[in-house]
């Protein structure tokens, strides 16, 4: 079972990305924000979730164990596949979607396009006792960015340059007016 790749990045597609190690190229699907770290011909290191079937054997890439550990618990729950899992986490950053569910409210998880009513009822029952709700629960430390992402996109910036400024944006601004003001600074430059 393969658990981890280190190797020069051969391609990146929308998908996915070709990782060489020992003269094989290793296809890994991956969402968005992992495919934004990974650069052409430099050496990338990912943590992998290796699904092996009868006809099929696919690696899923991750830039940290944290995103990992969010997909495989995505997959714990029934009705949603790896394929489907980075779909959902194609949408939004880990910490969004994570923020999201552990709101406890689907209508949160709606907000990101492509995931229905049924599908965020279903993700928000099942994992909203397994995400730790201090960490992104403004009122006790964290910061839900779900309103600065929206606010960005309908300003015309696309998901990934608004997850890599959100990134930027210090933990110690609250406001989500604040966020976007400061996302639009950094924006600029």
């Amino acid at each position: 079972m393969i658990s981890h790749i280190e190797g020069k990045v051969l391609h990146i597609d929308l998908n996915y990305g070709v990782i060489a190690v020992g003269g094989l190229g290793y296809k890994v699907s991956a969402a968005p924000e992992t495919l934004s770290h990974l650069k052409l011909g430099q050496t990338a290191s990912l943590w992998i979730h290796n699904v092996i079937r009868e006809d099929a054997d696919d690696l899923y890439g991750f830039i940290d164990r944290d995103s990992l550990a969010f997909f495989e618990l995505l997959i714990s729950i029934s009705g949603i596949g790896p394929k489907t899992a980075i779909g959902i986490m194609s949408l939004a950053t880990v910490k969004t979607l994570k923020s999201a569910i552990a709101s406890g409210e689907p209508t949160q998880l709606t907000k990101i396009s492509g995931i229905g009513k049924k599908n965020a009822e279903k993700i928000v029952l099942e994992l909203k006792d397994k995400i730790d709700r201090s960490a992104f629960d403004p009122e006790l430390g964290g910061v839900d960015d779900t309103d600065t992402m929206e606010a960005l996109k309908s300003l015309g910036y696309q998901e990934r340059e608004i997850r890599d400024v959100i990134k930027k944006i210090p933990q110690t601004i609250k406001d989500p007016g604040k966020r976007v003001t400061e996302a639009l600074k950094k924006l600029g430059k």
